[in-house]
């Protein structure tokens, strides 16, 4: 077997692991599990750091389980979380668990006939026929709760860190049920191995322990091992994953493919080089090469049009790239020739994230003049001279050209008959749209 470990370690997805966890690895094609709740109907890029390491999995040749957490769902994880959170209704928690069996199947085949072929299961299939009391005599026995509090996102929450509120029954139990997970898994599918982001580490470290508690004497199938990756953060120290507009989705309805595209394009230079190696499965020889060109000109963003590109590829699909490209272009280009041409759908596309007011064609029927476009009819500017000094000072741009406050916007100026594009300095733009 090639050495998954060692790939994931240059590629920063590596964080932890229990002994014997490479060597088993090494030894033979193993069954491995990363668990996913269903707190929405789709997943955002955070996720997709566990999908990557599954896919590494299955080009390791080892056999991937994706889970979806129909039960665990239910209860809500606490790990990472100061307040309790919110349950979810049974109809709402279904939606969500297909939406993310749809998101796992596009990176997953799910119907491949091969012996290590991944396999895509719902906890709520093994646990919904499970009784309390059968829970709490066959798997609550085997677990002390000294052992339980041991673990950090109880004690947190306990100890009132970081304004937390305590903890319910509920969300204590949560790690049972997890660990629950792998032994079924264990017991079904011969599954060995836990995956999961640094936070999951004492919920994984408890499925372990059950497998070894609930298969004490017999040491070939009590074999349970854990790996995890890295909470990724960017260069600053921020939380990687938001966007101006919230959350980066991997589905089109929730994160437009441009909006996408524009935030690997975005990354920082230090990001970037990190970014690719997580994000990408370029090898090691065609990273440590484009890492090396963009360090003799990172204003060309060698590195971001990589990554950008790598991963429409992954998420979207080539024919959305060459869009993103064109729009980007376009966008970013001195003249308006071709964001003129473009489709309704391809301009608010591109003009999502960027605060846009919506005006009446009354206000046109004798001109718009800069200030009122500025401040009064939309407060892109907190004031008329707020306005005026920035047009003074050169500093706004109409349709990327340079206007003075004279300027009257008539119905010529409409991009695609109804969009505006303001510009002052080099990064705020606004849009109007005129309805």
């Amino acid at each position: 077997m090639k050495n998954l470990v060692e790939e994931l370690r240059w590629r920063g997805l590596f964080h932890d692991m229990m002994p014997g966890t490479e060597e088993q690895l090494l030894k033979e094609a193993t069954t491995a599990y990363i668990g996913f709740d269903p707190t929405a109907d789709s997943l955002h890029i955070g996720s997709l750091v566990q999908i990557i390491l599954l896919m590494h999995l299955r080009r390791f040749g080892h056999k991937a389980i994706a889970l979806v957490g129909g039960a665990t769902g239910m209860i809500g994880d606490p790990s990472g979380k100061s307040n309790e959170r919110n349950l979810l209704d049974e109809a709402t928690l279904n939606h969500n668990v297909n939406g993310i069996k749809g998101v796992l199947s596009r990176f997953l085949d799910f119907d491949a006939k091969d012996e290590n072929a991944p396999i895509l299961v719902n906890n709520y299939d093994w646990m919904k026929d499970f009784s309390f009391i059968d829970f709490a005599r066959d798997v609550g026995k085997r677990i002390t709760v000294n052992y339980m509090m041991s673990k950090d996102s109880v004690k947190k929450r306990l100890s009132g860190d970081d304004g937390a509120e305590g903890m319910s029954f509920t969300e204590f139990t949560y790690q049972l049920i997890q660990g629950y997970d792998f032994y079924h898994l264990n017991k079904e599918y011969n599954c060995l191995l836990q995956m999961g982001g640094s936070d999951q580490w004492g919920n994984i470290t408890t499925g372990t322990e059950l497998v070894r508690r609930m298969n004490v004497g017999n040491d070939e199938v009590s074999k349970a091992y854990a790996l995890t990756t890295p909470l990724i953060t960017k260069a600053d120290g921020s939380k990687f994953g938001k966007s101006e507009g919230g959350n980066v989705w991997l589905d089109a309805d929730k994160t437009t493919p441009y909006t996408f595209y524009q935030f690997w394009l975005n990354a920082t230079d230090a990001d970037a080089e990190k970014y690719i190696k997580i994000f990408t499965f370029l090898d090691q020889e065609t990273v440590e090469k484009l890492i090396a060109e963009h360090n003799e000109a990172p204003h060309v963003r060698v590195l971001q049009k990589r990554l950008a590109e790598e991963l429409m590829l992954l998420v979207h699909s080539p024919e959305e790239l060459d869009r993103a490209v064109f729009a980007s272009n376009a966008f970013f280009s001195k003249d308006m020739s071709e964001l003129i041409n473009m489709s309704e759908v391809d301009l608010l596309n591109i003009f999502k994230g960027i605060p846009m007011v919506e005006i009446s064609k009354s206000d046109f029927e004798e001109g718009l003049d800069m200030v009122a476009a500025l401040a009064t009819k939309t407060n892109f500017l907190a004031s008329n001279s707020d306005a005026r000094r920035e047009l003074k000072q050169n500093s706004v741009s109409l349709n990327k050209t340079k206007v003075k406050e004279d300027r009257v916007i008539t119905n010529e100026d409409l991009i695609n008959n109804q969009f505006l594009l303001l510009q002052k300095g080099k990064k705020n733009y606004y849009v109007i749209r005129v309805v």
